[in-house]
């Protein structure tokens, strides 16, 4: 070794040992950068800074304690798009075929609290419809597997563009196929799922809709309640979460959907339109990089089945009509003619997801399960605003009723 050395070669190989406090204190100086370089790109690519407040306030959750048995109603809805990415017609009538066959198979070994087999509410879309797949989906409604409601996918539309498209499409369902109920005017009932998420011209550039009073429209043509949320990680998803609350249209404004009214027993309508979201929060054991937890926003898919896990993650979020938390309601979604896809929710996924909900969930002790349409799901959360209690299988048409799936000719 050089004179000139600064180490000798004892403390040389000493310092390759053990390094100098302060390079392990850069090590962890970076590794901590790194992670938090890492956590805030997930944060900004999830847009999680639009709902994670509401997440850590937790203020959906129930105020008191419950008395009695609790009743989860599970309802399935479907962004149910035969036309997705636009295959051949022969492609088309296979997916909703699949579904004609196989769904009824699925349903035979399967009871809720009422004996009611699982319900699926297809969201058809307006711009993708075809006769002979409504007449298929209104087979199945007939057998008491399902029910239909309005889905639509619409850009840089007006509020004349819009009415006219909910007016065509709904009363066409009502004349060729009574897929949807009327009242007493013969006003066609609905309930809605925006396409792309960006109800009320929500989306932050602009696209995906464009009519900014669509709330009031909605409500003026016939829908009583939304199903599109939760969208996260979409830029469309509210601030608000799991929850039910009315909405009030600002009409010159998008996304008033934002924040609104909770539902409560003893309370009124109020605003233009009523929203009804599903579970939204976090996989706790389902982490990315095995450091950030996953996003758990209740769609079920291929990469993300129905586990045991997150239905009891779903029950366990209680969302619920504000004083009356025994009622829990579970709305999943999901985008059921999706090759990728249906497998899982026609096969033994969700055969075993239908067997764990009835098996943990439906004692009839503590636990009743009910399988409900989105139709069931707002009546039962009206008769709870009215301060009804019991079971919640006697409201089931409480407001609205079950259409005839009868054509109504001269509708």
């Amino acid at each position: 070794m050089s004179s000139h050395s600064i180490f000798g070669r004892g403390q040389l190989l000493g310092w390759c040992a053990a390094p100098p406090l302060h390079m392990f204190l850069s090590l962890v100086s970076l590794a901590a950068l790194v992670l938090f370089a890492l956590l805030y790109w997930e944060i900004r690519k999830k847009n999680l800074l639009v709902w994670l407040g509401s997440y850590i306030k937790q203020d959906w959750r129930a105020s008191q304690e419950v008395q009695g048995p609790r009743h989860v109603m599970f309802c399935f809805v479907d962004h149910y798009e035969p036309q997705w990415l636009k295959p051949s017609y022969e492609v088309e009538v296979q997916r909703v075929a699949r579904w004609r066959q196989d769904y009824p198979k699925l349903c035979a070994g399967h009871r809720d609290a009422d004996g009611r087999p699982p319900v699926h509410s297809f969201f058809y879309p307006e711009e993708e419809y075809r006769p002979e797949h409504m007449n298929a989906l209104v087979e199945l409604c007939r057998l008491g597997l399902g029910e239909i409601d309005i889905h639509l996918h619409h850009h840089n539309d007006t509020e004349a563009g819009l009415r006219e498209k909910l007016q065509r499409f709904t009363r066409l369902l009502v004349k060729d196929h009574g897929a949807l109920p009327v009242d007493a005017k013969g006003q066609p009932l609905w309930s809605f799922i925006h396409g792309n998420w960006a109800l009320d011209n929500s989306h932050p550039d602009g696209v995906c809709c464009g009519v900014n009073n669509e709330l009031i429209v909605l409500r003026e043509e016939g829908c009583y309640a939304d199903y599109t949320f939760p969208a996260a990680p979409d830029p469309c998803q509210t601030s608000t979460i799991n929850k039910i609350y009315y909405a009030k249209d600002d009409p010159h404004k998008p996304k008033s959907h934002d924040k609104g009214v909770r539902v409560k027993v003893g309370g009124s309508a109020w605003g233009d339109l009523m929203i009804i979201q599903g579970p939204l929060g976090f996989m706790m054991g389902n982490r990315k990089f095995g450091i950030l937890p996953r996003i758990e926003n209740a769609d079920v898919r291929t990469n993300s089945p129905a586990t045991p896990e997150r239905i009891d993650a779903w029950i366990e979020t209680g969302i619920h009509v504000e004083g009356r938390p025994e009622w829990i309601f579970v709305k999943v979604h999901t985008h059921g003619t999706q090759e990728r896809d249906i497998d899982t929710l026609l096969g033994s996924s969700m055969d075993k997801a239908f067997s764990y909900l009835e098996r943990r969930y439906n004692d009839g002790v503590n636990w009743q399960l009910h399988y409900v349409s989105a139709r069931e799901t707002y009546n039962i959360i009206k008769a709870a605003e009215a301060g009804k209690s019991g079971n919640p299988n006697d409201y089931r048409d409480y407001l609205i009723p079950r259409p005839t799936f009868v054509p109504q000719a001269g509708a």
